[in-house]
């Protein structure tokens, strides 16, 4: 992760994070490691997948010990097998056992997200169409899920409401229609934004193309649907299908010829990836 990104935003996280875990003291670190001692432990895959969130996983020791270190064998988007060594984490043995969960969430979580993508991006192979994700992230953790499909061969969408001008049902209903909502958008926000619609059926597709959307957004619609939304478009726009994407019908989307998918499913559904902090052993000093 780019360490301006990391020292502007993510530190902030990942201090909530410890300070969630810790609110005065480890008790349990406390009670056996009452001193200072040089440690060191061994992050294991205990699953095959891919790797994502090393940066972010290392952070979390180092925000506890500046002087923690660590020894990586592999590195984020690098795809692991079970009971590979991955990496080595040196440091006070106190910093290992208390950081030990929340670098542990982070990395498991993250690596699960581009698991989980890195499988559905090798269905569209071979195709224009490119995966994107969706806002539907954790509260509080789109930075690091986001990262995480990235890392797992797909691509962005909007990082936010800031980032681009998305017109859905409600907007559309707050305006009056597809065509006042777009010349709503043009007139308020920077010529620097794209302007998708989520359109769902054709005659809003007809309407958004007429009203010179950058994006249409098929949302929900039927196979047949699409392919003709996609003749009526023409080219005029970009387009991007959505909505109950998986890898069982991925393919047949990506082979109707849209430009994107996006599925919420890269963030909200992917299960972690099973790694583990296994053999602390005290250093000589």
């Amino acid at each position: 992760m780019d360490p301006i990104t990391m020292r502007l935003y993510v530190d902030d996280h990942i201090r909530q994070a410890l300070r969630e875990d810790i609110t005065f003291e480890d008790v349990s670190t406390a009670s056996v490691c009452p001193e200072p001692h040089a440690a060191e432990v061994q992050l294991i895959a205990k699953a095959p997948g891919v790797i994502a969130g090393l940066d972010v996983f290392e952070r979390a020791f180092t925000l506890l010990d500046p002087q923690a270190q660590m020894e990586r064998f592999v590195r984020d988007g690098d795809e692991v097998e079970p009971g590979q060594l991955l990496a080595y984490v040196r440091a006070d043995a106190r910093t290992l056992l208390s950081g030990e969960r929340t670098a542990l969430n982070y990395l498991q979580r993250m690596s699960g997200i581009a698991t989980y993508t890195r499988a559905m991006a090798r269905v569209l192979e071979g195709t224009k169409t490119v995966l994107v994700d969706t806002r539907k992230t954790t509260p509080g953790m789109r930075i690091f899920e986001k990262e995480a499909v990235a890392l797992g061969g797909g691509r962005n969408h909007r990082f936010n409401l800031s980032t681009a001008v998305m017109l859905k049902d409600n907007h559309i209903d707050a305006a009056g229609g597809v065509a006042q909502a777009v010349a709503a958008a043009r007139a308020h926000a920077s010529f620097t934004c794209t302007v998708e619609v989520e359109c769902e059926n054709l005659d809003m597709v007809r309407e958004a193309v007429e009203a010179g959307a950058d994006i249409i957004m098929f949302d929900n619609m039927t196979h047949d649907q699409m392919a003709e939304a996609i003749a009526l478009i023409a080219g005029r726009a970009r387009t991007e299908a959505s909505g109950n994407v998986d890898a069982h019908n991925i393919r047949a989307l990506a082979d109707l010829g849209v430009d994107y998918i996006s599925s919420g499913a890269l963030t909200h559904s992917a299960p972690i990836l099973d790694l583990s902090l296994k053999h602390l052993r005290l250093l000589e000093e």
